[in-house]
Parts: C-alpha cells; structure tokens; sequence
C-alpha cells in the first residue's frame, strides 16, 4: 500500500513538467497552465466569437487553434481596418504558415491601438487565458464596426439594385412623368411672361414702392388690383368681430367704390407713361388696341351711344321718307328672321362646342383623379422615405447628399466639357480642310499620314511582342519567387527546432509517465496473485488442519507437506531476488549509458556554439577581404 500511495501521489493536479536542455546543456523545466482554466476561457472564447458572427467556432472539427486564429483574423477583417499586412488564415495550415500568421496578428495588433499585448509564442501555445482579453477588445470593435458600417451598406445595396432594376410602380412613374413634364413645359410655354409695354424713362423716377410693382405688372399685362390688400384686412377684421360688420355695410359698399375708381385713375396715369414694345411699332395690334380702350373707355361709350342714336334717328327718318308703313314691318320681319336664323346658327356651333368642352372636362377630370391618386401615393412614400430618413444617421445622409449633388454637378461639367470638346473638334476639322484646300498639299499630307501610320503600326507590334515578353519573364519570376518562400528561413527552421523540442518533450513525459503506469499495474497484478496464492494456501491449511490433527499419520504427512510448501516459497523468494538483482544491475547500467549521453550532449552544444562563432568570425573576415577587395 506504501507504493500505492507514492505512485498516485502528486504535487499538483493538471500539470506536467516537461524535461528541457539549453545551449549549455543545463537542465530547463518547463511548466504548462492548468487546463481547468484553459478550457474555461477556451468556452468564453468561443462564446464571444458567436456572438459576434463568427459561426465557424461551432464546426467540431476543427482544432482550438484554427477557431482562435481564425476568430482573430476575421474580427481585424470585420475591423475595416486599413493595414499593410496579408492576414491570409487557412485551416490545418502548416507550422510555418501558423508562425507567420501568428506574427502578423501580434504586428498588427498595436497599429489597431489594442489596449492588451499579446507574443506569437502565446498564440501558438494556446495561452487562453491571455488570448482572452484581445479576443474580447477584438469583438467590441468588430460590432462597432459593423454597426456603423449598416446603414451605408445598406444605401449602397439599394442604389445598386436600383442601376440595374426597377419596380412596375418605377416604370409607370417614369410613363407618366415623361408625359407630366411635357404637359407643363407645354403649359409653361403657352403661357409664358410676354412684355407687352415698356415703360418710359422718365416716368418712374416719383413713384413710391407699390407703383413701380403694379407698373411691372402692367409691362407684362397683367392688372392686380389695389384694393383686395384692403379687402383680405377687412376680412380678417370682420372675422375677429362680426357683430360689428352688419351696421358698417353700406359704408364699406361706398369705400370701395372710391376705392376701385380711384384704383382705375392710378391704372390710366400708369397707363399713360408706358409705350408698346419696339416689334409691334408700326401696325395695330391687339396691346395698342387695349391700351386705347383702357385709356378712353369712358369717352368711347359715350361717342358710341351718341352715334348709335342719331344712326336710328337717321334711319327711321329716310326709311320714312322711301317707304311705307307696310315695306317697313316686311324688312322688320325678315330682319328679325335673319337675325333667328343666325342665333340658332351659333347656338348649334355652341352646342357642338360645349359638348367638345365637355368631353375635354372628362377627361381632364379623369386625368386629374389618376393624378390625385398618384400625387396621395407619393405622398405616402415620401413620408415613408422621410421617416426612414430620420431613423438614419444625418451626418451619414448629409454626406450622401453632398455626393449626390456633386455628382450631378460632374456630370453637367462632364456634358458641357463634351460639347465644348465637340464643337473644337468641329471648327478644328473645318480649319484643317480650309487649310489643306488652300495649300493644295493633299496628297504630300496623305503620304506623310501613311508612312506615320505605317510606323506606328511596327512600333504598335513592337511593343505588343514586349509586352508578351515582360508577361513570360513576370510569370517565371513569380515561380520561382514562390519556391523561393517555400524554402524555410532560418528563423523558421529556429521556430521549427523549438516547436520539436517542446513536443519532444511533451511526449517524452507522457510516455514516462504511461510507463509508470504500466509498471504500477504490473506490480499490482503480480501482488495480487501471489495474495490470491496465499489465500489458497491459508484456506487449504484451514480445511485439512482438524482431519490432519485426527491422528499421528496424518499429523506427520501435513508436517510433510507444510514444509514442502515453505521450501517453494523459499525458492521463490529466492528467485524474485534474483530477479531484483538483475534489474537492479540493468537499470545501473542504463544510468551509466544516460551519463554518457548527457556527456555527449553537453559536448554536442558547446560544439555547436563554438562553430556558430567561427561562423560568425568568418562572416566578419570575408566581409572585411570583401571591404578590401572593393577599395
């Protein structure tokens, strides 16, 4: 039981020491980490990396060291960071691809501004516990990233999608606009500001604000009265207080007659200092027309009423005079029919007219509702548009539209400078032709433009030939730039010595231990027999002891065979010890050997550092022949 308990005795559960020998051949113990703790931040390791989107984490297969390194390296990638380092992870990569990796991560890590340090040795032990803490600064980022980076991807997918597709409502809004747009550019075009008066120079140097508006107005024909200012404040006093405004009718009816009479008065002396633009000098136009009857309207109602009434008097006298009475109500009567005639004329071609307005009204009517739908329908998207508007980031949207607007404006520069360069081309041709017809040289020109082009074409196939050259020489380089990095550096070779030397010794402290387990169940296996012998013995001694004590034979032949029995396990014990002894002797000469071999080794490293400093010294002599050499 005392070799029981010192074969299952231990300083510290979890951990193995690993024998190790420098450079000096002196001995190194090398201590891992508990693995309760490593696999603890393994499993918070893993958690993050999932909540952050990384569900390669999840594949059972693959090693802890393909999830962490491939977990780092997509956070930094995620980062949007921008670095000049390949950060290239493939799973069950080689060492030498794993070291690289590694130290890449560790460079890049402080150019991120990473709070937490972290060695490429502690990567690649799978030091967890200070894994941890880049891993969790790393994810932070990541989603912060990811946050900020949504909304403009977001943007972006939909300006994308929209190049290239459209909706059915897209297309039908891109029909109806077109047509929209024609409609009112028609309408803008029909009724478009025309001047029709100029006003003098003289005359509005003593008029007040007001004046010189409503005299602009009147230059393009249009009459806006003074009064509805008047009017509209009326209004609103009426309706603050309406039990005022019944008793104060009929003075409001008065002042606004003065009002409007003394509104047309403004409008005549207006009038009277404007003159009919230059293209209408020198014929009666329409504005001529109206200018006169605005000015003399008063004075041509009455000379018309005048006239009219000694036209009749005239008429009845001479009709009087030549006819009788009867001949006189025969032309009443036929004029009168003529006149019926001709109302019902124009009350036919109203009609017909009325049902073309009619029907034009329809239409426009209908026009008008699919116009008010689609109007409400924008309407609903724009605010829908608006509401997503606010729900996204404004500086983010600012800038978007900043682009927008800078683009469009690229694009009219664009535009113009393409015109511009046209119309050059075009007046350089033409100037070229004038020339060419004036020098009369057309034919030295055409020659001279054929050996060029001739010449350019050698030199374009010239060039061609190169390039396929350059191409074979860039392809070649490349290979062998890639065999070149697939032989090892000598800094991986010295990470590749390391690396073997640590799992050497790993393996060799499994396998001394699983020998000592071997020999432990070994020793308990022969104890446990030679018990299991014993007890038989005991028992069969137990059993025969009363019949053996039955009588004197039977005493002396148990006698016999008791010392029989002790004479076996005399030479067996004989035996085991010899057995011992042999072992004994074996294992002294093994450790004899053991000391030969670590002589051996001490003497193999220094040898090796005495020939890494001659190498060295003869470094520094042939650089110094080479020195002399060049001077």
């Amino acid at each position: 039981m005392a070799a029981t308990g010192f074969v299952f005795h231990r300083t510290r559960t979890g951990s193995t020491l690993g024998v190790q020998y420098d450079q000096e051949g002196q001995l190194i113990q090398v201590e891992s980490r508990e693995d309760e703790d490593q696999s603890v931040k393994l499993a918070e390791i893993l958690e993050l990396l999932l909540v952050a989107g990384y569900f390669r984490a999840r594949i059972k297969g693959l090693s802890p060291f393909d999830k962490v390194v491939g977990g780092m390296t997509w956070c930094i990638t995620t980062c949007n960071f921008d670095i000049d380092v390949d950060l290239l992870f493939q799973e069950n990569s080689t060492i030498g691809q794993k070291i690289s990796l590694t130290e890449k991560i560790v460079s890049v890590l402080p150019k991120m501004k990473c709070p937490h340090r972290l060695e490429p040795h502690q990567i690649q032990g799978l030091d967890f516990i200070h894994i941890f803490p880049v891993i969790q600064w790393l994810v932070k980022r990541a989603i912060e990233t990811r946050e900020e980076m949504g909304d403009y991807v977001r943007a972006f997918s939909i300006s994308q999608f929209q190049k290239s597709h459209t909706f059915p409502e897209d297309k039908e809004l891109l029909q109806k606009k077109d047509k929209a747009v024609k409609a009112v550019l028609d309408v803008l075009e029909v009724y478009k500001p025309e001047r029709k008066y100029r006003r003098q120079r003289d005359a509005g140097l003593h008029l007040d604000e007001e004046s010189r508006v409503h005299s602009t107005l009147l230059e393009y024909g249009r009459r806006y009265g003074f009064s509805k200012r008047c009017k509209q404040n009326k209004e609103d006093e009426g309706k603050i207080s309406m039990s005022e405004a019944v008793p104060d009718a009929i003075a409001e009816v008065l002042e606004e007659d003065n009002l409007q009479a003394a509104e047309e008065m403004q409008i005549k002396t207006l009038m009277t200092s404007m003159a009919a633009m230059a293209s209408g000098e020198g014929k009666l136009t329409a504005s001529a027309v109206g200018q006169i009857v605005e000015l003399q309207s008063e004075e041509i109602k009455l000379i018309a009423t005048e006239y009219a009434e000694k036209q009749l008097e005239l008429s009845s006298e001479e009709r009087s005079e030549r006819y009788g009475p009867m001949q006189q109500q025969r032309r009443a009567v036929f004029s009168l029919n003529k006149q019926i005639q001709q109302k019902v004329e124009q009350l036919e071609e109203l009609k017909v007219k009325h049902a073309e307005v009619k029907a034009c009204n329809e239409e426009a009517k209908r026009s008008l509702l699919e116009a008010t739908e689609h109007s409400v329908k924008l309407e609903s998207e724009m605010k829908s548009l608006e509401e997503i508007e606010e729900q996204a980031d404004s500086g983010l949207m600012e800038t978007l539209r900043a682009l927008v607007m800078m683009n469009e404006n690229l694009k009219q520069q664009e535009q113009q400078f393409r015109t511009h360069c046209k119309e050059e081309m075009a007046r350089l041709q033409q100037n070229i032709e004038e020339i060419n017809s004036a020098s009369g040289q057309d034919t030295e020109e055409e020659e001279r433009s054929q050996l060029i082009d001739q010449q350019h074409n050698l030199d374009r196939e010239r060039l061609q030939k190169i390039r396929l050259l350059m191409a074979r020489r860039n392809r070649e380089v490349a290979i062998l730039q890639r065999k070149i990095d697939e032989v090892p550096s000598r800094a991986e070779l010295t990470q590749y010595q390391k690396r073997f030397i640590e799992l050497y010794s790993q393996v060799s402290a499994t396998h001394k231990e699983t020998k000592q387990f071997f020999t432990l169940y070994n020793t308990l296996d022969d104890k446990k027999l030679y018990l299991e012998k014993e007890v038989n013995l005991l028992n069969s001694i137990h059993d025969n002891f009363q019949q053996a004590m039955s009588s004197a034979a039977a005493k002396d032949q148990f006698l016999r065979q008791m010392e029989q029995i002790v004479e076996g396990i005399k030479q067996s014990r004989i035996k085991m010890e010899k057995k011992k002894q042999e072992n004994k002797m074996r294992r002294d000469q093994l450790n004899d050997e053991y000391l030969e071999l670590l002589d051996k080794q001490r003497l193999y490293f220094k040898t090796v550092k005495d020939f890494k400093e001659e190498c060295r010294k003869n470094e520094m002599l042939l650089s110094k022949l080479r020195a002399k050499g060049a001077s």
